[in-house]
């Protein structure tokens, strides 16, 4: 009995389609065989089966072993038709062996690849993980792996980042994610070449998914500002990684060795006046214009956590009024928040502002400034008649003036 140039003609086509070698269809193939001479009338309880790569002729030896599993006696015993059911369970048998040299390939190709980027196309979508199609295998995307609100549809290609490769019982399976922050890490290596070659240097990473990143980069060449090369021409490298995580804010910041000037730096688009480091704490307390203070706290106090996360310091802001220090209950409460970045407002509320002015203003004694005004007879003013008389001819002009002061400020008037 021998295999047909037909079926090894088919058999050289699933090599180069699949991958897989002959040699190893042919031994999956004999492991079949063996299964279904076992089965046929008047078969020896052990045999084995070879196959001529070459000539496809198919050989079965009948075998007797000992109680030691030792080969004792072996004869050619090859029937002249294995069957239809040898032919369905050969089948079966090289579909298996197939699946599970698929699956070894696949384990050996992304095995150790935690951290690269890859890109597949979305296949299923649902509340519990994404799908992606790589080509060559199956990645799944759980839930806290996405980015928060970003719609997935069918067909969508997308970048992701392989967190893991887990080699299980019914295969590989790898881990992708595009809410870590080395995504944007990978992003922006694929568009600045100064961060192939090591020329710029990613520092730090602080990332918000779906929000918003900061990233701090080095320059290791004097002559290379590193911000302008990962931003790019009017932010054209950037911009592309912005794409990719469909209107994610991306903030690139220059990398100081002074903790000061580099929180200073984290905090940006924000104008910073000054900024106190408490070493031992790990504290910084920042002093920013009035006008800069919610730049400075961002949205929810957005871009102070990740100044936080990304100098690994605790952050207190503050408002510089001139002369005139935060209220100490705001700043006691903004301290005790315990989160990555301690917000702290400077302006009191209305009560508090309330008795500051009424602890600054002295209070007003005097009776004169609160009770009534005594009036004086018309006669010891002579300055205040003069002018009526001369302005009224008639002789009663003087009677009206000497006779109250209103009457006279209302006849001035008229």
């Amino acid at each position: 009995m021998q295999i047909d140039a037909q079926m090894m003609d088919a058999l050289e086509l699933l090599e180069r389609e699949r991958g897989v070698p002959v040699d190893i269809i042919l031994d999956a193939l004999a492991n079949a065989l063996v299964s279904a001479y076992k089965r046929s009338p008047g078969a020896a309880e052990e045999a084995r089966v070879t196959i001529d790569p070459d000539s496809g002729d198919i050989i079965v030896y009948a075998q007797t072993l000992d109680e030691d599993g030792n080969v004792v006696e072996e004869w050619e015993d090859t029937p002249d038709d294995f069957g239809r059911i040898a032919a369905q369970t050969a089948k079966q048998v090289i579909q298996q062996r197939l699946r599970e040299v698929k699956r070894e390939q696949v384990f050996d190709l992304y095995e150790g690849r935690e951290g690269d980027l890859v890109t597949g196309i979305v296949q299923t979508v649902d509340n519990r993980f994404v799908v992606l199609d790589l080509t060559d295998a199956d990645a799944i995307m759980p839930g806290p792996e996405r980015i928060p609100y970003e719609r997935l549809q069918r067909g969508n290609r997308v970048k992701a980042l392989i967190v893991e490769v887990r080699g299980e019982t019914k295969g590989p399976q790898i881990v992708v994610s595009r809410s870590h922050p080395d995504l944007v890490r990978r992003l922006l290596e694929l568009e600045v070449p100064e961060l192939a070659d090591g020329t710029v240097e990613i520092v730090a990473i602080a990332r918000e998914p779906g929000h918003r990143t900061k990233i701090a980069v080095v320059s290791h060449d004097p002559n290379v500002d590193a911000k302008g090369a990962a931003v790019g021409a009017r932010g054209s490298r950037v911009r592309q990684v912005v794409n990719e995580l469909r209107g994610e804010k991306v903030d690139v910041v220059q990398w100081r060795e002074n903790t000061a000037e580099f929180i200073a730096e984290a905090l940006g688009p924000a104008r910073v006046k000054e900024v106190q480091i408490d070493e031992e704490n790990k504290t910084a307390t920042v002093l920013v214009g009035e006008h800069q203070l919610s730049l400075a706290i961002g949205k929810e106090g957005q871009n102070a956590r990740l100044a936080a996360r990304l100098s690994g310091y605790k952050v207190d802001i503050r408002s510089d009024r001139e002369g005139e220090e935060p209220a100490e209950g705001v700043i006691a409460e903004s301290e005790g928040a315990g989160s990555d970045a301690t917000i702290g407002g400077t302006e009191p509320v209305p009560a508090a502002a309330d008795a500051v002015a009424a602890a600054e203003e002295p209070a007003m004694e005097e009776p004169a400034a609160v009770g009534p005004v005594p009036e004086e007879p018309a006669t010891e003013e002579p300055a205040a008649v003069e002018p009526v008389v001369a302005a009224d001819s008639d002789g009663e002009a003087a009677e009206e003036v000497a006779g109250d002061d209103e009457e006279a400020t209302a006849g001035e008037e008229e």
